[in-house]
């Protein structure tokens, strides 16, 4: 018999997302386990047993003082995932919108010394701890649309002891939420004003010092880099995401976003853990990608919000048998606070089945961040839960406005109990 401080029961349905390979690729990304009238018990902060309703009785004891839960229906599901975040900045660049109306690109923007480099001086600026209260309420915004699990890059610092900063507010989020936050290195997300004219100069700083100091106070688990026309070349890539993993960083890419300039190609030769956003992916490099199994995680909201004419090629990448995740892209270019509104968008724009979305969003983008035990509901793993008032999961992807849940559960624990939210 297994013993459950924690018994939540009366579900319509669960997807368990318990069966196939890590990550899921294929016809298997479409496959979401469902349960019919489930119970799950949670001991100590985890899934103790999770079965149908009828086989609670034989399984499972109810510790003295625990809680038993009885639910009207909806859909039980693991936690969200959020395979890529900019969580940690200062400001935002909400007067342009009108210049994307307009007609300006992100590119044009940034060119002019905006839209990044906005941020960049604005994020240099702000102190320590107004970073950390701004992230902490960006991070308890996404925890009531369900998100349970992310990755948090820098990237708006551009210097040793700005990243270092940013890096320093992701750990204080870890220390002091019930989030699972995965911290990246990005201070290859620009060349910085001050290095104008000396690219060389900042990519060898990157390189020499900077991700050498970042893995030596082992505040970062991924290393990043834009890979992109005006930003850093496939070669550079190549060169900061090998000096990444020569200090223990493992390595990640934004790769071919507005332009097929190398990034995938790089992401295969290197063995990334992921290659993200990918608008401008090739066919040639949908194979590299499926070969190597990089994760291909989609931003569906990113051209979305950039007023740009592309699309995530979701349905592409799925029939080329790449692996594929989701995530936010939450940053001040595409303020995303809501996983449910990616998937929906995964579905409309990026064309995934519904299904596929939802893992993409779950067991595949915790995949994607280096927790392999998040985005399931099975024995042993946190017990990090989403219930929904919906009548079955393909309702996520199916509704454009799907929504909120109406409880979220962090290592067992009801966001809605006292003590159960993020401080603010």
């Amino acid at each position: 018999m297994v013993r459950a401080d924690t018994i939540l029961t009366g579900f319509e349905v669960a997807a368990t997302l318990a069966e196939g390979s890590l990550p899921r690729r294929g016809a298997e990304l479409g496959n979401l386990s469902l349960l019919e009238r489930p119970t799950i018990a949670l001991s100590e902060g985890r899934i103790a047993w999770i079965g149908r309703s009828s086989g609670l009785r034989r399984q499972v004891i109810l510790r003295k003082g625990g809680t038993r839960r009885e639910f009207s229906g909806g859909t039980l599901l693991p936690g969200l995932v959020d395979a890529h975040t900019h969580l940690v900045f200062a400001g935002d660049r909400s007067g342009e919108v009108r210049r994307k109306i307009l007609g300006e690109s992100y590119l044009d923007i940034a060119g002019s010394g905006g839209g990044l480099f906005r941020t960049v001086r604005e994020t240099r600026k702000a102190s320590e701890k107004a970073l950390v209260e701004e992230a902490r309420g960006r991070l308890h915004r996404l925890l009531r649309w369900g998100t349970t699990s992310l990755e948090a890059k820098s990237g708006y610092g551009l210097s040793l002891s700005s990243e270092l900063k940013l890096l320093r507010v992701v750990r204080e989020l870890q220390r002091s939420t019930p989030a699972q936050i995965v911290p990246t290195f990005l201070g290859a997300h620009a060349v910085p004003p001050e290095y104008e004219g000396r690219r060389e100069v900042y990519v060898n700083d990157l390189v020499r010092r900077q991700i050498p100091a970042v893995a030596k106070q082992g505040i970062a688990r991924f290393c990043d880099v834009f890979c992109e026309e005006g930003f850093f070349t496939a070669e550079e890539s190549r060169w900061i995401l090998t000096a990444g993993k020569a200090s223990g960083l493992a390595p990640k890419i934004h790769a071919d976003e507005f332009t097929s300039c190398g990034g995938s190609a790089v992401a295969a030769e290197v063995r990334a853990v992921s290659a993200d956003h990918l608008l401008a992916v090739s066919p040639d490099d949908v194979g590299r990608l499926a070969r190597t199994g990089v994760v291909a995680v989609l931003l569906p909201l990113t051209p979305f919000a950039s007023m740009s004419n592309g699309r995530s090629k979701g349905r592409e990448l799925v029939d080329g048998g790449v692996p594929i995740a989701l995530g936010s892209d939450l940053c001040p270019n595409s303020w995303v606070e809501g996983m449910p509104l990616v998937i929906s968008h995964a579905v409309y724009s990026a064309h995934l089945t519904p299904a596929e979305a939802l893992s993409a969003a779950t067991v595949n983008a915790a995949f994607a961040i280096g927790l392999p035990e998040a985005g399931r509901l099975v024995p042993g793993a946190r017990g990090d839960l989403a219930i929904f008032d919906i009548p079955g999961p393909e309702h996520l992807g199916y509704r454009l406005t799907a929504p909120a849940p109406t409880e979220v559960f962090l290592a067992g624990k009801s966001l809605s109990a006292p003590g159960g939210a993020p401080s603010r």
